[in-house]
């Protein structure tokens, strides 16, 4: 007889341990499985930092779930006592039409969020780690700041377990099947094969692989991140003097960064926005070239003159990309009874997780929520971001 559950949540990187944990808080008899061990550094829940931040340019539609993402965020910190958000404050910097900036802005005067504009020379006085050119301003935003996603992902797999979710690492689906009569799953591993009254499929970057007849075309990205030691040290770059940051330059090259965050020897964090080579899984290059680093540390002399100092290291995730960069959450199109997804979140998805999971949560047991998810329809049309 085959082990029996209410949900079946697959993957249990970011969104999957959210999704574990907020249904077994709830009572449902949950199993997850999951590919690799916990907390691990194959897909794109790892890497030490992830910026968050409320004055959206995405779309203000997201901010709402910002909002409720925060408020997660703390009952997550004092539920288990982990370290995770970090709110060190954060700008938005280029010319004032570009989207970083522009779309910000639109998104903190819809949704009346606290921010500041500042003009070149206010940037500079109130960061001096930072160069702008004259043409260019910023958004501050006093509560952007950084998430810990390694702790993220440990503290809802703490609750999930806690809760009395089962859950299996280095187990990976290899199949399922809806059961007749809209009864639910069968979900086959190499080691068993479990039912469930209901499946929640979050991939990550298998999400092509996975999900091949849920009408989206996914691309999944090689991204990299990298680490310098400033010159002079880090004090300066310390979270209370410096701030998490995008930058768009005037060809629409965003960087981004964070303040050093993990004691003096390991440095800053910086990185490109969307400047990856397209991959799979299985395919992607996770050796980072001289090349590599010298174009990192190129874009960073004329932002941040005391970057890149001394390179110490890099590191590889993937982006699960969407034509328009919206994220996919809903139930899914062929098994609307029986099957949830969420995927898709296209490099912006991580400070969204404990929402996600609770989104996930409501879908999965009662097929709607009360979020405003409507923009992540799989459904709709397939077309590039503005």
């Amino acid at each position: 007889m085959s082990p029996t559950y209410d949900v079946i949540v697959v993957g249990l990187g970011g969104m999957g341990s959210a999704a574990a944990h907020h249904l077994a808080a709830r009572g449902a008899r949950v199993l997850g499985l999951e590919k690799f061990g916990p907390v691990h550094n194959k897909g794109s829940s790892h890497g030490g930092s992830r910026i968050t931040r409320q004055s959206y340019f995405e779309d203000p539609a997201y901010v709402p779930l910002l909002l409720r993402s925060y408020e997660l965020y703390e009952r997550l910190e004092r539920d288990t006592g982990r370290s995770i958000a970090t709110l060190c404050g954060g700008v938005m910097v280029g010319r004032p039409d570009s989207r970083t900036v522009a779309g910000s802005l639109l998104s903190a005067q819809q949704w009346d969020l606290p921010h500041e504009m500042l003009d070149a020379p206010e940037i500079r006085r109130r960061f001096p780690t930072l160069t702008p050119g004259d043409d260019e301003v910023a958004l501050y935003e006093a509560r952007a700041g950084l998430v810990r996603p390694e702790n993220t992902v440990a503290a809802h797999v703490q609750l999930a377990t806690q809760c009395g979710a089962d859950l299996h690492f280095t187990e990976p689906m290899t199949r399922w099947e809806a059961l007749e009569g809209g009864k639910g799953v069968r979900v086959h591993t190499a080691e068993n094969a479990y039912t469930a009254g209901h499946l929640v499929i979050c991939p990550g970057a298998w999400a092509p692989q996975l999900l091949t007849d849920i009408g989206v075309p996914f691309t999944i990205e090689r991204q990299v991140m990298y680490w310098f030691q400033p010159t002079g040290g880090v004090r300066p770059f310390l979270p209370e003097h410096h701030p998490i940051y995008i930058w768009e330059a005037a060809d629409g090259v965003q960087v981004y960064g964070f303040p050093a965050i993990d004691g003096p020897e390991k440095g800053a964090k910086v990185a490109f926005f969307r400047k990856g080579s397209v991959c799979t899984p299985e395919t992607i290059e996770r050796t980072v070239y001289d090349d590599e680093v010298a174009a990192m540390a190129g874009q960073m002399s004329c932002r941040i003159p005391a970057l890149p100092g001394t390179f110490l290291k890099a590191a590889t995730c993937m982006y699960s990309n969407t034509p328009d960069e919206h994220f996919v959450i809903a139930r899914h199109p062929a098994h609307t009874d029986s099957v949830t997804v969420a995927c898709g979140f296209s490099g912006h998805g991580f400070k969204f997780v404990p929402v996600v999971g609770e989104i996930v949560a409501d879908l999965a047991l009662t097929g709607t929520t009360d979020h405003p998810i409507g923009l992540f329809d799989p459904r709709r049309p397939a077309t590039a971001p503005v």
